[in-house]
């Protein structure tokens, strides 16, 4: 007799949670259960190590295909990425075959969770990362449901509170840099919000060998998922020799890929590495708190 699968939530992510989310953590077994039932699932087990902010859980549809089931903690919104998918229809992204918003449960096709772009050199990681990103800036649509760039980045602590020593003036350049790109935004389109190179899963659906993950939709100019992408491999970078110069090359390039203004770019980019450096050390997360505000200083 086939033992039944441990559901219970792997390491990785029950460390992330905030105390106020063991409930969600505790039910996650129960949610499994119930989506399997409902989707007529046969529960293979779960992905591990997994993120920070889901679970994922490797399953059968009732005609055999593999899927993943992804539950999304609580603070995350399985709708809004339901509705980013939807919108991509597979192009550039993995598609979503149910979805339970109510549950924070997503049916998605199942990809190859255990390689990313991470896994290839850096100059071909960024090729295909490009080449991603082109696929998934399209028009939101009428109506559509996605914060915008100003809503997402209005909550940037500025008020001097448990922050890192010497970070202030750091924060009043990055909310300086942030008031001056909102003032006059060359574009709407739907944006990844979390795009990386490990948000980047192979793929053999047929559509193409690299396809985007986990987004956190919103709408606004492309500069913005740029910036993220502009500090990966962080800690490989901050151990390079001549790190600032090799990560102000990498941006010329990648604003030169998509004809972005490398202005823009490099405000973005200090923004998010600032905003980024100040949530990682209000989590206790210091060495990469250090980390994001050191590369902030580069730019």
């Amino acid at each position: 007799m086939t033992a039944a699968p441990d559901l219970a939530a792997p390491r990785r992510l029950a460390l992330a949670q905030p105390a106020a989310a063991g409930a969600w953590l505790a039910e996650l077994p129960e949610l499994v259960a119930r989506r399997a039932r409902a989707w007529e699932l046969t529960v293979e087990r779960v992905a591990a190590p997994g993120g920070r902010t889901s679970m994922t859980v490797l399953v059968r549809r009732a005609d055999g295909t593999p899927a993943a089931l992804k539950l999304c903690a609580p603070g995350t919104s399985a709708a809004l990425e339901a509705a980013a998918l939807a919108r991509w229809d597979g192009r550039g992204a993995v598609r979503a075959l149910e979805a339970a918003p109510e549950d924070g449960a997503l049916l998605l096709e199942r990809l190859h969770g255990e390689t990313s772009l991470r896994s290839l050199p850096e100059t071909k990681a960024m090729l295909e990362a490009v080449s991603a990103l082109h696929r998934l800036w399209v028009p939101p649509g009428a109506g559509h449901p996605f914060p915008t760039v100003a809503e997402r980045t209005a909550g940037l602590a500025a008020d001097g509170a448990d922050l890192p020593e010497g970070a202030g003036p750091l924060i009043a350049e990055a909310l300086a840099a942030r008031a001056e790109l909102l003032a006059g935004p060359p574009e709407e389109v739907l944006l990844h919000g979390d795009f990386r190179q490990g948000a980047v899963l192979a793929a053999d659906t047929g559509r193409s060998p690299w396809l985007a993950v986990g987004p956190d939709p919103l709408v606004g100019e492309r500069a913005y998922d740029l910036a993220r992408l502009s500090r990966d491999r962080l800690h490989d970078l901050i151990a390079s020799a001549g790190a600032p110069a090799i990560t102000r090359r990498r941006m010329t390039k990648l604003a030169a890929s998509v004809e972005a203004d490398p202005e823009r770019l490099r405000g973005w980019t200090l923004f998010r590495a600032v905003e980024s450096g100040i949530r990682a050390h209000g989590e206790g997360r210091r060495t990469d708190a250090e980390a994001l505000l050191e590369f902030a200083t580069w730019l």
